[in-house]
């Protein structure tokens, strides 16, 4: 299955993102800037992971397409079978939140600030699971992403939820949770910085994924309409 050029710009745009994210101040700026960090977590979850996974959607290389309960043959070994358990939307979310969660760990936020490797690890992580929920919701056939939709939906709600709920704990702290040695970049303080993450979580974090569940729910609504007209 060829890509069209709708997918294939989504793909790029995607992948620009992911550039400017990473290839950018913003790995640099991340060492003093808890925002910074912030904006590049969710530049790779919430707008170049739902891009790439929209270009991946229904081909060759949509993962779900070939492992989903959906459309999986007897006799299914049983990695590919915990693959498709995994890239179910309700599980994929679960993912997610336990990573992201993880990582906004004082400490091991802490680590992954002062440490190249770590930062690796953390940014590709985020990456994964980004994609991991993204494609569970809107991957797979025709067919079979009608059927899915509605777990889709389910999915990036908790997802949704669980961002925003983060988000707004960083953004009304009383204390910093995240301190730094001294006044941050921006001319902001620990306190302030973290608030700034906090909102940059809840504006791209929250929407995003209320949005993608918005589009999907269109689609199950247009279909059904459909459905009924032909009846």
């Amino acid at each position: 299955m060829r890509a069209g050029r709708p997918a294939r710009w989504s793909l790029g745009c995607g992948l620009v993102v992911l550039g400017a994210a990473w290839l950018g101040p913003l790995p640099e700026w991340s060492r003093q800037s808890f925002a910074a960090h912030m904006a590049m977590h969710m530049a790779v979850v919430a707008v170049a992971a739902p891009l790439l996974a929209v270009g991946l959607a229904g081909s060759r290389l949509d993962p779900v397409r070939r492992l989903s309960t959906d459309a999986r043959p007897p006799g299914m070994p049983p990695a590919a079978a915990l693959a498709a358990v995994v890239l179910s939307p309700i599980v994929a979310s679960v993912i997610e939140f336990l990573v992201v969660w993880a990582w906004h760990a004082p400490a091991l936020h802490h680590a992954a600030r002062h440490s190249a490797g770590l930062l690796v690890v953390e940014q590709a992580s985020f990456l994964v699971v980004g994609l991991l929920v993204w494609l569970s919701a809107f991957g797979g056939g025709a067919g079979p992403r009608r059927r899915r939709a509605a777990a889709g939906i389910g999915g990036l709600l908790l997802t949704s939820m669980h961002m925003t709920l983060l988000g707004v704990l960083l953004a009304l702290a009383a204390r910093p949770l995240y301190p730094h040695d001294a006044i941050v970049a921006f001319g902001l303080t620990a306190l302030q910085d973290q608030h700034l993450g906090g909102v940059l979580m809840l504006l791209f974090g929250g929407v995003a994924y209320m949005a993608g569940a918005l589009v999907l729910l269109l689609g199950l609504l247009r279909d059904r309409g459909e459905a009924v007209a032909d009846g």
